[in-house]
């Protein structure tokens, strides 16, 4: 079954893929997008075979496709350009279903949903297959800006604390009979947007200090980043006892984040 360590996306398993690196998991990732993106439009069966691999790779995970297929929403506008090209691409003429569109237009629309649609459900597999602390850890290794890697790790770890907020403030809003049926109520949920903003502001800068009262230097150690994995354990279970050999007792940043969102 699936379980949520860290993100909505992933799916616990102990499979292979689950259990590689996560930086070589990342660079495997980059190699097979670059390869298929590279790949001209009119090579038909080549894109089966980077289908076919894709598929292989997807059931030595042992993540369900039921589970991928809804996650691939994302890629709508890209199905959504490529079923326009051949309609508003130049060149040469021909009939399709009686319908004139451009020959050229249809070899492009399929190279794009093509390459659209495995380079999606190649990173679904990846998230899938990988919890988000491991991933951040493998862009640690991988040599990623310490910058974004910290940015990533906030977005990570104060997602749900915003999104819950926005809840709050919707639910306030409803209690007092307010409903956006029409364009007369987009101020209304503008100015949501604006409160949003700056308390999520606000909130950034109460992490900060007590970030910095606690001996945050500008980076944050691999050891912090793991954190959470660690206090969910290997399956979920929280460690209880003497700490473990190796682990700090200082308050580190990721702590002193949680909290002071808690607040």
């Amino acid at each position: 079954m699936g379980a949520d360590h860290g993100h909505t996306l992933h799916w616990h398993g102990h499979s292979p893929l689950h259990r590689a690196p996560a930086h070589l998991k990342v660079v495997g990732l980059v190699v097979f997008v670059l390869a298929v993106v590279a790949t001209p439009n009119h090579w038909y069966a080549a894109f089966a075979g980077w289908l076919a691999l894709l598929l292989g790779v997807i059931a030595v995970s042992g993540v369900p496709l039921r589970y991928l297929l809804p996650r691939m929403v994302v890629e709508v506008p890209f199905v959504v350009f490529a079923v326009l090209l051949p309609f508003i691409a130049q060149g040469e003429r021909v009939e399709v279903l009686g319908l004139s569109v451009s020959a050229s237009g249809l070899v492009a629309a399929f190279g794009l949903l093509a390459k659209g649609t495995i380079g999606v459900l190649a990173s679904l597999t990846l998230a899938a297959t990988t919890e988000t602390t491991a991933l951040l850890i493998g862009l640690q290794r991988l040599r990623v800006p310490a910058q974004l890697i910290q940015i990533m790790s906030f977005m990570v770890r104060y997602l749900d604390v915003v999104t819950s907020e926005l809840g709050r403030m919707r639910v306030a809003r409803e209690s007092r009979g307010f409903r956006a049926r029409d364009p007369r109520q987009w101020p209304v949920l503008a100015r949501t947007l604006g409160a949003l903003f700056i308390r999520t502001y606000e909130r950034g800068e109460r992490v900060h200090l007590a970030m910095l009262s606690r001996g945050y230097d500008g980076t944050i150690p691999e050891a912090a980043l793991a954190a959470p994995a660690r206090a969910h354990g290997s399956h979920g279970h929280a460690h209880h006892g003497a700490p473990q050999p190796g682990t700090s007792t200082q308050p580190h940043p990721g702590r002193a984040a949680r909290e002071v969102a808690a607040r």
